[in-house]
């Protein structure tokens, strides 16, 4: 039996986070992902970055996707494949405009999953209601920073009722089904055989098996012709993909630098779990934090005069052969209106990609954390159709590689950290893991 593509529409460029060796791609014409499909990985991610998007922009843009990808998959005669809307464990997002926008596009399916479980940033789900583990507890996923969000904000715990209340009551609670995995593969068969009409199902998870248990009877019903999309988290990709040990082992990233030289670390991201990490990693004798006030990057002839100070000071310290940490100031700012608020943080995120554009070839790597400022980076910073995700640096956080031929930074290794995963001194132990070791 032939395994499905797995197909990842990525709403930042934080999904892979749990798998390793596959293309990421940043482009979505038709030819990039022809590309991509042909990579013999068996699972492939699009980087679309909706999450940064208002949502008429976001259902525009995973349209486009998936108008591309229906004449991709047909000139590589790709007749076996599913695809995942990949959003964030704690249930921010586009929700349905997404799922709606790539049925609508790619036609009607026999089931949508919601898998939010991601068991390396301790988010599970338990009886339908998801949890997020915080300080040894699991908390209610709508009590937590995260369910205020100021784009993305929800009430809801209990998927069925936050699947209820966000397609504003067309898809009513008891409509949702709750499954738990822990069920012979012929049973999960038979299960999966007989939705249709789009059925909303839920995914209890708790640890990987939980989702290990899922696969053998999910691809035999793909191959009986049944049609499934998921709304999931990171985690169950790991299943889905089923791929041996990553190459390199975390603790061996440094390997892949090609310069000695210092790199260069930006902290973007504003939950609490980031500036903890923050405050741990500036502890180290070997960094340097600059603080970039973000109210100055809203206008050009500030944001100009920002820049030149800002590389004046990396200059600065790299010389002293520290790395340099720009980190915006930690106070969030807030606006009712939502397209002002991502207005807001475009011109952080250009303010960063003007100072690195004008960084020196020899930059050692390059550790970015918060996934709008990520997604930038290599999009508009790096300007990259694709890149390769060589693995995990640390749980959840990808490690990826320019090519040799870049024009700018060549080989550079590159952090992919999102502002919520790891405890405090996880943006440390990534940093130390890019030190080539003393001889």
């Amino acid at each position: 039996m032939v395994t499905p593509k797995i197909i990842v529409l990525d709403d930042d460029p934080t999904g892979s986070q749990t798998v390793h060796s596959c293309p990421l791609l940043l482009r979505w014409d038709v030819d990039t992902l022809r590309q991509g499909l042909r990579d013999p990985a068996p699972i492939l991610f699009v980087l679309a970055n909706t999450r940064a998007l208002t949502e008429s922009e976001a259902i525009a843009t995973t349209e486009e996707v998936c108008q591309n990808l229906k004449i991709a998959l047909t000139r590589e005669n790709i007749r076996k494949y599913f695809v995942v809307s990949r959003s964030d464990s704690t249930l921010r997002g586009h929700f349905p405009a997404e799922t709606e926008a790539i049925a609508k596009t790619l036609g009607l399916f026999d089931a949508c999953f919601f898998a939010p479980a991601f068991f390396e940033g301790g988010r599970i789900t338990r009886g339908g209601t998801h949890y997020v583990r915080e300080h040894g507890q699991l908390i209610p996923v709508a009590e937590t920073e995260f369910a205020q969000d100021p784009l993305f904000s929800f009430q809801d715990s209990f998927l069925p009722d936050f699947i209820a209340h966000k397609t504003q009551g067309t898809v009513t609670a008891d409509q949702v089904a709750v499954l738990s995995l822990d069920q012979p593969v012929q049973e999960l068969l038979s299960y999966f055989l007989a939705l249709r009409d789009g059925q909303y199902v839920v995914l209890n998870g708790e640890q990987q098996v939980d989702f290990d248990r899922l696969v053998p009877a999910l691809f035999q019903a793909i191959h009986q012709g049944k049609n499934f999309l998921f709304r999931s988290a990171a985690s169950l990709l790991t299943s889905l993909a089923e791929l041996s040990p990553q190459p390199i082992p975390p603790d061996k990233s440094f390997t892949l630098r090609r310069s000695p030289q210092p790199g260069l670390i930006i902290v973007g991201s504003h939950t609490q779990k980031t500036t903890a990490q923050l405050t741990e990693l500036l502890q180290l004798e070997t960094v340097e934090g600059i603080e970039i006030d973000v109210q100055q990057c809203q206008t050009l002839q500030s944001r100009d005069q920002l820049k030149r100070f800002t590389l004046a000071q990396i200059q600065q310290i790299r010389q002293a052969g520290r790395t340099p940490v720009l980190f915006t100031s930690r106070a969030v700012v807030k606006d009712d209106d939502a397209s002002r608020n991502l207005q807001f943080g475009e011109n952080i995120t250009a303010f960063f990609l003007e100072a690195i554009a004008q960084l020196p070839p020899d930059l050692g790597f390059i550790i970015s954390k918060g996934g709008n400022t990520t997604n930038a980076i290599l999009q508009r910073g790096l300007q990259v159709p694709m890149i390769r995700l060589i693995g995990q640096i640390i749980p959840g956080c990808c490690l990826v590689q320019t090519e040799n031929d870049h024009p700018q930074f060549p080989g550079l290794p590159v952090v992919l950290f999102p502002g919520n995963v790891g405890d405090r001194h996880s943006l440390v132990t990534a940093y130390q893991r890019l030190q080539i070791p003393c001889l």
